[in-house]
């Protein structure tokens, strides 16, 4: 009679050979750091600096443009921000790949929500989809801002990657945060018109590009209010500044 014991192997368990039938079909992989760790440095990542700030006409979201795989710079021209909703967006931080599939999954599920219901999903019930999402583990990679207004009025969620939420008045994601939180903290007031934020959030990007190697050539600015989304890129900070 076999026991679970004659399964045992000394061959590398990496390769999936001689694999413990009797182990628990639920729990965490073995070795899973070490199966990550090959190609660790050749995915695609977005690097990065986002931004988000609130103001009382709207949600101000602001990008670098750089997606980086290593040490190479593999895009110049990379939208890490995207309409998600008819009054929301969402920057990515992260893997390229996990953030696009989110991004689809989302404007999936608001647009599926507008024709069942008649009505745009409200910023509280899109900022828990997107914190569902990543608990569920498949966009583990990801770490997005959601900004959106609703008609409660505007709303910047801060999301971390795995499914932690919290709104705020200020928030940044990526490489770059720390440089660019520090211009926020500077800045930042409740009663900035759209075209302040644009500026402050557009001087917190340049502060990171200026000292983060993951983040650099140019800025995405979206500008979120109740009548929709518009996103501009800019190559040169001076037309944002």
């Amino acid at each position: 009679m076999r026991t679970p014991g004659d399964f045992s192997s000394d061959l590398d368990a990496l390769n999936g050979d001689h694999s413990n039938v009797f182990g628990p079909e639920l729990g965490e992989f073995p070795q899973s750091e070490q199966r990550a760790e090959p190609n660790q440095d050749e995915q695609m990542k977005t690097g990065t600096t986002t931004v988000g700030l609130k103001t009382q006409e709207g949600v101000v979201l602001a990008t670098d443009m750089r997606a980086s795989m290593g040490y190479m710079v593999s895009s110049k021209d990379v939208q890490k921000v995207e309409q998600i909703h008819p009054t929301a967006a969402l920057t990515i931080a992260g893997s390229v790949s996990a953030a696009q599939s989110l991004i689809r999954s989302l404007k999936a599920e608001t647009s599926l929500y507008e024709t069942r219901r008649g009505q745009d999903m409200s910023m509280q019930a899109l900022s828990t989809l997107v914190s569902n999402f990543l608990r569920s583990g498949a966009f583990y990679i990801v770490s997005p801002i959601v900004g959106g207004v609703d008609d409660e009025g505007p709303h910047v969620y801060s999301m971390d990657a795995l499914g932690g939420m919290s709104e705020e008045d200020y928030t940044v994601t990526g490489s770059g945060s720390q440089y660019a939180l520090g211009v926020l903290e500077q800045e930042y007031s409740d009663d900035l018109t759209i075209e302040e934020a644009k500026n402050v959030a557009a001087r917190a990007i340049q502060s990171a590009v200026e000292r983060d190697l993951a983040s650099g050539n140019g800025i995405n600015v979206a500008v979120v209010t109740d009548e929709g989304v518009d996103i501009s890129r800019h190559k040169d900070f001076a037309e944002v500044l």
